[in-house]
């Protein structure tokens, strides 16, 4: 009795987990790119993947803001929105994420901060709704890009995802990146399909003027 309800227990967390990672995974299928070999599109968004105690951002989030320069470099893009958690004073990844980004070269100019990306759920949609793309490279590692293809896409973007996987991640640290996926999944196709959750939102800040939008 016992082992046939491990069984049954097992099969059902493959299933609530499981089938949303088989879901993103469909999604995202032939979306994933390196910055070399994307095709082009007028803005990248980086995701906020945390600081460190001095407020510099994390290795995760260095590289990720590393390949929206190397599209920015390439051509690939003309301006990169970085998205992160600004909630508290001593707390601000997109500050912190341009300090970076303008340290490697790319101009201030080109860099447009959204503060209030405090999940990949709100990012995704107040790159739209807020800063008016309507299409995008999605710019953070493979083990997220699947739920951010699938969470921009489903909230009506046309997007495709570069991977920012530029260094060995610890063994320790990617095993539970994957393991953070699987809840978050289940709970990113929840948001999209079902309960369609309002970010913080505000003014209209749109990246690109229309008069740039016809050119």
């Amino acid at each position: 009795m016992i082992f046939k309800l491990a069984i049954w227990t097992l099969i059902l967390l493959v299933a609530v987990f499981g089938i949303p990672r088989l879901v993103t995974a469909l999604v995202s299928s032939g979306k994933v790119f390196t910055a070399a070999d994307v095709p082009a599109s007028r803005a990248a968004v980086v995701f906020g993947a945390g600081l460190q105690r001095d407020g510099t951002p994390s290795p995760v989030l260095k590289d990720r803001v590393a390949a929206a320069v190397q599209l920015y470099n390439l051509g690939k893009v003309e301006k990169i929105l970085m998205s992160g958690d600004n909630r508290f004073l001593d707390y601000n990844e997109p500050a912190a994420m341009k300090t970076y980004a303008v340290s490697l070269g790319v101009p201030e100019d080109a860099i447009v901060l959204d503060y209030a990306g405090r999940r990949t759920y709100d990012t995704c949609y107040r790159a739209q709704h807020i800063f008016g793309l309507q299409e995008a490279l999605l710019v953070t590692q493979k083990f997220h890009l699947p739920r951010a293809i699938f969470t921009c896409q489903g909230l009506g973007m046309h997007v495709n995802g570069v991977t920012a996987d530029l260094r060995n991640y610890n063994t320790h640290s990617v095993r539970y990146w994957n393991i953070r996926e699987l809840p978050a999944t289940l709970v990113a196709l929840w948001q999209v399909w079902v309960s369609h959750p309002l970010p913080v939102l505000g003014d209209l800040e749109p990246i690109f003027t229309e008069t740039e939008n016809e050119g």
